[in-house]
């Protein structure tokens, strides 16, 4: 492996420790080095703290002069919730700037940089740093969240009984990792169907963080005791509904402090076209999507779904009145169906995960 590899490597696993915390800020590492040595590191830790390149830098305590740095994303030039990152690499001394994929939102980063004659070097491990932080390049480029649907399945697709015993179809090793999920996200979703059912709390295992919670609910059929209505302070509810809600819900939920959209109908649901917008206009990059089969087909219609998480249990359920991952109308000719390009499979004790993108 090359020393410039090796390195920029290092930046993006330090990057990546920011995952689910730094939203809507992409993932950044970065890591000074001096003849073939490490000098310091950093990485942005939370949305509105130090960049990861201000870390490293005063980390360093006055020995940046003459490093090289390896940042993994294009450093910022303009003043946010922080100065520019540029500011503190000129006035470092730092002699020459190696990055892994440029920022559109950067504002020119590379290019003062290289006024100031600061060496820059562009597109080392690129594709490794725009995987990384795939849901804020969509995000740019869609002005919506990217969006991951998780599901756990029979090896013949179904996600319940025909009697409708679902609990649990996988082991507690994929359940584990499954709500882990939730922690690499900004926002999860479910149907009124799934609240109605099983009363999830839907709360992420670290609560220090932003995170909302979402409910599709065409006639706000929501129980005013849901669990997903309490702890506001952990993770906001916003429900989103129709023309068709029922009014008096609609108040005492309001009353509750609960946010509620109402949204055009699509065929008696809610719009996910008006859905995906809003939550865009919210920052909201990244949702994950748990709803039922109806809530999957979906946004599978809509032509909205980035990546899906398969978790396959080694038995077969059967019946004809079983539900499957993906409900809906379907397809009516093999061309129309969306294609998955498979990513990862990988063994969870008995159970398997699939990890792939929809293309």
């Amino acid at each position: 492996m090359k020393l410039n590899e090796k390195w920029m490597k290092l930046a993006l696993r330090l990057a990546k420790k920011g995952e689910g915390k730094v939203s809507p800020n992409p993932m950044v590492g970065a890591v000074l080095t001096k003849k073939e040595e490490v000098i310091a590191t950093g990485y942005h830790r939370y949305f509105g703290g130090p960049h990861a390149e201000v870390e490293a830098i005063e980390k360093a305590k006055g020995e940046a002069q003459g490093t090289t740095l390896y940042v993994s994303l294009e450093p910022c030039n303009y003043y946010g919730k922080t100065p520019p990152c540029t500011e503190k690499i000129i006035q470092a001394g730092i002699k020459k700037v190696i990055t892994a994929t440029s920022d559109p939102t950067s504002k020119g980063g590379l290019k003062r940089l290289a006024r100031e004659g600061i060496e820059t070097e562009l597109g080392v491990c690129q594709e490794e740093a725009k995987k990384l932080n795939e849901a804020f390049f969509n995000y740019l480029r869609e002005k919506r969240p990217f969006v991951i649907v998780k599901a756990a399945i029979s090896l013949d697709g179904k996600i319940a009984t025909p009697g409708g015993e679902s609990k649990w179809i996988t082991g507690e090793k994929s359940r584990r990792f499954a709500h882990s999920l939730r922690d690499k996200v900004d926002a999860i979703l479910v149907g009124i169907n799934t609240v109605i059912k099983d009363d999830p709390s839907l709360l992420p295992p670290s609560s220090k963080r932003r995170f909302v919670r979402i409910v599709l609910d065409s006639k706000l059929r929501i129980p005013m005791e849901a669990r997903l209505l309490d702890d506001q302070e952990k993770a906001g509810t916003f429900i989103f509904t129709t023309w068709q809600a029922n009014k008096k819900r609609l108040e005492e939920l309001k009353e509750k402090g609960i946010k509620v959209v109402v949204t055009e109908a699509k065929e008696e649901k809610v719009s996910l076209k008006e859905v995906l917008k809003k939550l865009g206009e919210l920052e909201i990059m990244s949702l994950l999507v748990e709803g039922g089969g109806g809530v999957i087909a979906s946004f599978f219609e809509e032509e909205s779904v980035d990546m899906i998480f398969l978790f396959l249990a080694c038995r077969i359920i059967g019946g004809k009145e079983a539900p499957t991952w993906v409900g809906g109308k379907g397809v009516n000719l093999l061309k129309e169906t969306p294609y998955i390009s498979i990513d990862s499979l990988k063994k969870i004790e008995g159970d398997y995960l699939l990890q792939g993108y929809v293309k």
